[in-house]
């Protein structure tokens, strides 16, 4: 990946919450599963290392968004499953729109007609 193409630890942050929503609005993913889909269905251009994302999942789950569970995966090894909740897709939508708003004005304050 270029330089160019990096993603700040700040600009990440910011963009987790919507990440993990977003992969798991498709379907129920381990941590680990989670961190890979994030970064290939963003070719790469951000990733987040396991270690980062628990808290992230723990806090979500503290707040009702998303739901773990201890499953046997097809390997027998016992894995956090996390789904979303009915509160968690009511919160994906909202931070889908305000995201989008983000990027629009980013664009036209750096007069850019593609993101």
């Amino acid at each position: 990946m270029r330089e160019s193409q990096k993603v700040s630890s700040q600009v990440k942050r910011g963009s987790a919450e919507l990440a993990v929503l977003t992969v798991l609005a498709q379907a129920p993913l381990h941590g680990y599963e989670i961190a890979k889909r994030i970064r290939q269905q963003t070719g790469g251009v951000v990733s987040f290392d396991v270690a980062s994302l628990y808290p992230l999942l723990y806090a979500m789950e503290r707040r009702g968004w998303v739901k773990g569970s201890w499953e046997q995966a097809a390997s027998g090894r016992q894995r956090r499953y996390y789904r979303l909740t009915p509160e968690g897709r009511r919160r994906l939508q909202p931070l889908r729109r305000e995201w989008r708003a983000f990027f629009r004005a980013l664009n036209r304050l750096a007069r850019l007609a593609d993101a």
